[in-house]
């Protein structure tokens, strides 16, 4: 086996990270109007180089911005494309007394296109960042998966006047605006671009499978349906740039959302997208086993989410390798790859867990990672 040189790393992560406290505070500030948005910027700024380097120091190769500059990870860029408007989220709180995100309502309302670059400057200064503290490095975007302007609302979601029938024109225009981000951000040096997806993984808890069917689809031709729409946006990808998709279960003040084997998506999934990589969460018994894994095709690189970031207590790297191993039954070791199951703080909030924790578990990914494949 042998390290990799190009994306994904051996040792790669999702991508978000635990804002730190002063970045919290600009942003209230900047709420109640006691600071500018230019303002807020520079305090960005300072906070991405940090993290920047707190990346470099875990030995990480890819490099984001820790969606610092975000509150969400799907509604920032998605409320940004012509056509589509968004509803902030809402807290709910369980029976037990923790908080669940409630799903936000996204909706299409015109013809979906894209009117400006969204990701652009902030990676331009991403980029400037690894350049000059990390320098050997892969600067990372990550964005949300288009198929998050389907899922949450399906047919009542996408205005009949805007799309009267949605296939195939609803799914080429998104895909078409897609494109045309993922060219904007190539044109700027990014090589390296991760679509986060939360339906594809919902679509294996039984709960959201229903949920589907209430809303008018068939959860067992949802998958094959966005493998199709996510292909589309692979044709579009520049040649050079890997693009890769996150299945993520969920990710709020460390709970989750969705359970559940992955095998009513595998075939979808690892067969039929012409994605570079997937990364999939296993970090615990609600992903289930990795026999879904034998669908994976030649080529194709499937990162291993083992280590969780929803609490803080570290894994054993003799676990991690043991498991890594069993994976290898299913699919072979050359085409896996080893991650944290999620991103530290998919939305402003934050997980439970300690900066020192974030860091422990990078650094145990890492070391495990040139352990298994040098």
């Amino acid at each position: 086996m042998t390290a990799r040189t190009t994306p994904p790393f051996r040792a790669d992560h999702v991508g978000s990270f635990l804002r730190p406290p002063y970045l919290l505070q600009a942003r209230e500030r900047k709420a109640r109007g006691e600071i500018t948005a230019s303002q807020l910027r520079e305090v960005e700024d300072r906070a991405i180089t940090e993290i920047v380097e707190f990346q470099r120091d875990a030995g990480l190769k890819s490099i984001t911005d820790g969606e610092f500059r975000r509150t969400y990870f799907h509604i920032d860029f998605l409320e940004q494309l012509g056509g589509v408007k968004t509803d902030i989220p809402v807290t709910v709180k369980r029976a037990d007394g923790s908080e669940e995100l409630a799903p936000p309502v996204i909706r299409v309302v015109d013809k979906v296109r894209h009117v400006k670059d969204i990701q652009r400057a902030d990676f331009e200064y991403l980029k400037s960042q690894v350049e000059l503290h990390a320098p050997g490095c892969t600067p990372k975007v990550t964005i949300p998966s288009p198929t998050m302007l389907h899922f949450r609302g399906g047919r009542a979601g996408i205005g009949k006047d805007a799309y009267p029938e949605l296939d195939p024109v609803f799914y080429d225009d998104v895909a078409r605006a897609y494109g045309e981000e993922l060219k904007s951000l190539f044109d700027a040096g990014c090589r390296y671009v991760q679509m986060d997806d939360t339906n594809m993984a919902y679509l294996c808890d039984e709960k959201m499978r229903e949920a589907a069917r209430q809303r008018g689809d068939d959860p067992n031709e949802l998958p094959h349906r966005y493998a199709g729409f996510i292909n589309k946006v692979v044709a579009l990808k520049p040649a050079g740039m890997t693009l890769a998709m996150h299945l993520c279960r969920g990710n709020f003040k460390s709970t989750f959302a969705a359970q559940g084997n992955y095998e009513p998506v595998a075939e979808a999934l690892l067969a039929e997208m012409n994605l570079d990589a997937i990364f999939m969460e296993y970090d615990d018994d609600r992903s289930g086993d990795f026999r879904p894994l034998r669908y994976l095709k030649p080529g194709r690189i499937v990162v291993l989410g083992l280590v969780t970031t929803k609490f803080g207590q570290l894994e054993s790297k003799d676990e991690l390798k043991r498991r890594i191993a069993e994976a290898a039954q299913y699919a072979p070791l050359d085409q896996l790859c080893l991650s944290p199951q999620c991103g530290f703080s998919s939305t402003v909030h934050g997980n439970n867990i300690a900066v020192e924790d974030q860091r422990r578990k990078l650094e145990l990914v890492v070391q495990t990672a040139q352990e298994v494949w040098g």
